[in-house]
């Protein structure tokens, strides 16, 4: 036996009838006539084999099954309309959510003044921070798991492409009272028999660093090592030593403990945002590399 065929149109008239409690009512809020929502009615109980309403003294008493089907109606009312303004807010930029992945570093010494650029240029943008270190970092980004990526290696994952923002050099971090503050460039020869904290030894950056006094031939006082710029500098704060780590969190953590001082040597520090080649495009996105970008060539 055929199923009846009950359209949208009819549970559209169903709820409006429920609501109003009248075949005017429901008219009025349907843009309708009264007898079309009575037509309308009429052929839903023929399909259905039951009556809905009782009819009494000019109102529509719902019947004990027009109840049960109302319950059932709403939660279904209630997922499209969520359907529809999840729709709508796609289209709104405040509305917008954008997933960003990055170094833990970064997260705390440049998406902060990004997301502020950000904001004051479009409005509120809903943005989900998530920090990783690598190589994790690149296998989420490969598996499109969010819309942008922040590291600093120079090579895309696979599934992603490499935007450089500029570039920039290291820094030297001092304590505060420190004899090397009194200078405003630091020469390679200023680090001799100095007590330095180092990044670990797997650190790309730690390499280059090693290999720059190594050519040079002078001797540092190495005893401490740290994954973590943020932590080298809290370590240098603490009098434990002097670095050199990346010129934006040795900005962030910059204060009357802190003081950084430029190196009269380079060691280029870039950081790449990494975009997903098969996540939809959102315009936010875009936005937000620019800010990071300008935040970037604002402290270079």
């Amino acid at each position: 036996m055929q199923e009846p065929r009950i359209s949208h149109r009819h549970l559209e008239v169903f709820r409006a009838l429920m609501q109003s409690g009248s075949a005017t009512g429901a008219a009025q809020m349907l843009l309708s006539s009264q007898p079309t929502i009575s037509r309308e009615l009429a052929r839903l109980e023929r399909l259905l084999g039951y009556a809905l309403f009782e009819r009494a003294q000019g109102r529509l008493r719902p019947t004990a099954r027009a109840l049960s089907l109302w319950e059932e109606v709403q939660r279904s009312w209630q997922g499209l309309e969520r359907v529809v303004e999840h729709a709508l807010a796609l289209g709104r930029p405040h509305q917008a959510r954008i997933g960003v992945l990055c170094l833990p570093a970064l997260s705390h010494a440049l998406l902060p003044g990004a997301l502020a650029r950000l904001h004051a240029r479009h409005g509120p943008v809903a943005v989900s921070v998530a920090t990783q270190e690598a190589p994790l970092l690149q296998e989420w980004m490969s598996a499109q798991r969010h819309d942008l990526g922040l590291a600093e290696l120079s090579e895309a994952p696979p599934g992603t492409r490499a935007l450089a923002l500029p570039a920039m050099d290291e820094v030297a971090v001092l304590p505060a009272g420190h004899a090397l503050a009194r200078r405003e460039r630091l020469e390679v020869a200023d680090f001799a028999d100095v007590s330095f904290v180092s990044l670990a030894c797997d650190d790309p950056y730690r390499r280059q660093i090693d290999a720059v006094f190594e050519q040079a031939g002078v001797q540092r006082r190495l005893h401490l090592e740290t994954h973590s710029a943020v932590a080298v500098c809290a370590m240098v704060q603490h009098g434990l030593g002097v670095a050199i780590v990346n010129p934006l969190t040795a900005r962030a953590c910059a204060g009357p403990q802190l003081l950084v001082r430029a190196l009269a040597f380079s060691i280029p520090f870039q950081v790449h945002a990494l975009l997903p080649l098969h996540r939809p495009a959102v315009a936010e996105v875009q936005w937000l590399v620019d800010a990071l970008a300008e935040e970037v060539a604002a402290h270079g």
